[in-house]
């Protein structure tokens, strides 16, 4: 896959913030709605009791809406060298620095990353589960061809789309290898979101960098 450049996904991400989704052509079935307790209405693909993202998203008129900057992870690790990828990993939840069986730097780099937009939108007066729209941008770690994107997917489903909208029970997710468990946040929340690989981020060391939108 080739690289695509930072403004390529920053022309990508701007536009309005009402977003309509389309039935798949080859299904006479409507996608299932979900509304959040903001009141935004998510599009969700039939069927599906516990997808990952929202086809879409529709916001009201009378909605406030935060956008936020483009957030990245903390060095933290003092124990890696500096401006290295490993020197982002969240040693508050990988103690040491040290990652578990499976457990990828941009997994670890995106569970820091989703920690501090949960500050972020706590600062404001939001929640996760305001979360309306994400854009994420991957850089591949060293060594590798291509981003990370099943580390990326194992750390958002830490922090969303991680109950069933049938029973609404709590969904087990993996962190690495390791047997699935409780989430880190338990969200119902499921954004529109893209995720794309560009040819570098705005920090020596960063693979992830996320920007959100919350409504309320």
């Amino acid at each position: 896959m080739s690289k695509n450049t930072r403004s390529f996904a920053a022309a990508l991400a701007a536009g309005a913030i009402l977003f309509t989704a389309a039935c798949s052509s080859d299904s006479d079935a409507a996608p299932a709605d979900t509304e959040s307790a903001s009141g935004a209405r998510s599009v969700i693909e039939p069927g599906e009791a516990n997808p990952m993202i929202a086809q879409g998203v529709e916001i009201s008129g009378d909605a406030t809406v935060y956008k936020s900057s483009g957030i990245g992870p903390t060095a933290l690790n003092d124990d890696a060298a500096e401006g290295s990828p490993e020197s982002y990993i969240d040693t508050e939840q990988f103690s040491g620095g040290t990652l578990p069986s499976g457990v990828t730097v941009t997994e670890a780099q995106g569970i820091g990353v989703l920690k501090k937009i949960r500050d972020n939108l706590e600062d404001q007066g939001y929640a996760l589960e305001d979360v309306v729209t994400m854009r994420v941008f991957l850089d591949n770690a060293p060594g590798t061809d291509r981003a990370d994107y099943a580390g990326w997917n194992r750390a958002y489903r830490q922090f969303f789309a991680n109950t069933n909208l049938d029973t609404d029970a709590t969904e087990l997710v993996p962190m690495g290898t390791a047997e699935p468990s409780a989430p880190i946040e338990r969200n119902s929340a499921r954004p529109s979101r893209f995720a794309l690989e560009v040819a570098s981020l705005p920090v020596q060391g960063w693979l992830v960098e996320v920007e959100v939108d919350a409504v309320k």
